[in-house]
Protein backbone atom coordinates (compact mmCIF):
# COMPACT_ATOMS: atom_id res chain seq x y z
CA UNK A 1 0.00 0.00 0.00
CA UNK A 2 1.56 2.96 -1.06
CA UNK A 3 0.80 6.73 0.26
CA UNK A 4 -1.86 7.51 -2.40
CA UNK A 5 -3.82 4.85 -1.03
CA UNK A 6 -3.55 5.68 2.35
CA UNK A 7 -4.54 9.10 1.47
CA UNK A 8 -7.57 7.92 -0.58
CA UNK A 9 -8.38 5.71 2.38
CA UNK A 10 -7.98 8.95 4.59
CA UNK A 11 -10.69 10.58 2.53
CA UNK A 12 -13.05 8.39 2.15
CA UNK A 13 -13.43 7.76 5.71
CA UNK A 14 -13.11 11.76 6.10
CA UNK A 15 -9.96 12.81 7.80
CA UNK A 16 -10.76 14.07 11.46
CA UNK A 17 -9.25 16.63 13.27
CA UNK A 18 -8.93 15.85 16.84
CA UNK A 19 -9.14 12.46 18.99
CA UNK A 20 -12.70 11.92 18.27
CA UNK A 21 -13.67 9.16 16.24
CA UNK A 22 -16.37 10.33 14.25
CA UNK A 23 -17.22 14.29 13.99
CA UNK A 24 -20.48 15.36 14.70
CA UNK A 25 -22.68 18.76 14.32
CA UNK A 26 -21.86 20.05 17.72
CA UNK A 27 -18.52 18.90 17.05
CA UNK A 28 -17.71 22.17 15.00
CA UNK A 29 -17.88 23.82 18.09
CA UNK A 30 -15.04 21.79 19.59
CA UNK A 31 -12.40 22.85 16.89
CA UNK A 32 -12.94 19.43 15.02
CA UNK A 33 -13.85 19.69 11.33
CA UNK A 34 -12.74 17.56 8.11
CA UNK A 35 -9.94 18.35 5.47
CA UNK A 36 -9.62 17.15 1.92
CA UNK A 37 -6.71 15.07 1.16
CA UNK A 38 -5.52 18.47 -0.88
CA UNK A 39 -6.19 20.43 1.88
CA UNK A 40 -3.79 18.09 4.16
CA UNK A 41 -1.42 18.02 1.46
CA UNK A 42 -1.16 21.77 0.68
CA UNK A 43 -0.50 22.11 4.86
CA UNK A 44 1.56 19.21 5.84
CA UNK A 45 4.86 21.12 6.36
CA UNK A 46 3.25 24.51 7.91
CA UNK A 47 4.82 24.92 11.42
CA UNK A 48 1.88 23.84 14.07
CA UNK A 49 0.33 21.09 11.63
CA UNK A 50 0.81 17.62 12.54
CA UNK A 51 -0.54 14.49 10.84
CA UNK A 52 -1.26 10.99 13.10
CA UNK A 53 -1.66 7.41 11.25
CA UNK A 54 -3.78 5.12 13.47
CA UNK A 55 -3.59 2.03 11.13
CA UNK A 56 -1.96 -0.75 12.16
CA UNK A 57 1.81 -0.48 12.47
CA UNK A 58 2.26 -3.01 9.53
CA UNK A 59 -0.16 -0.94 7.69
CA UNK A 60 1.55 2.31 8.43
CA UNK A 61 5.26 0.20 7.42
CA UNK A 62 3.97 -0.35 4.01
CA UNK A 63 2.95 3.18 3.19
CA UNK A 64 1.67 6.48 4.62
CA UNK A 65 0.85 10.08 4.18
CA UNK A 66 4.25 11.60 3.96
CA UNK A 67 5.04 13.28 6.86
CA UNK A 68 2.74 11.41 8.91
CA UNK A 69 3.79 9.92 12.28
CA UNK A 70 2.07 6.54 13.63
CA UNK A 71 0.54 6.40 16.68
CA UNK A 72 -1.42 3.62 18.59
CA UNK A 73 -5.04 5.16 19.03
CA UNK A 74 -5.09 2.79 22.07
CA UNK A 75 -1.67 4.05 23.68
CA UNK A 76 -1.60 7.52 23.24
CA UNK A 77 0.17 9.61 26.10
CA UNK A 78 0.50 13.30 26.27
CA UNK A 79 3.74 13.18 25.31
CA UNK A 80 3.03 11.46 22.06
CA UNK A 81 1.36 15.04 21.02
CA UNK A 82 3.02 18.06 20.23
CA UNK A 83 2.56 20.60 23.72
CA UNK A 84 1.23 23.27 21.88
CA UNK A 85 -2.38 23.60 22.43
CA UNK A 86 -3.27 25.70 19.30
CA UNK A 87 -1.39 23.37 16.86
CA UNK A 88 -3.78 21.64 14.49
CA UNK A 89 -3.46 17.39 14.40
CA UNK A 90 -4.82 14.88 11.69
CA UNK A 91 -5.65 12.05 12.69
CA UNK A 92 -6.36 9.56 10.01
CA UNK A 93 -6.85 5.70 9.41
CA UNK A 94 -8.50 3.07 6.61
CA UNK A 95 -11.07 2.15 9.08
CA UNK A 96 -14.19 1.90 8.14
CA UNK A 97 -16.15 3.15 11.53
Amino acid sequence: MNHRTNLSAALAVGIILGLSGCASADSKKEGFGRLSVAEVAAKRTQEGFYVYDNNPKEVFEKGHVPGAKWLDSSRVVAADLPADKAATLVFYCANEH
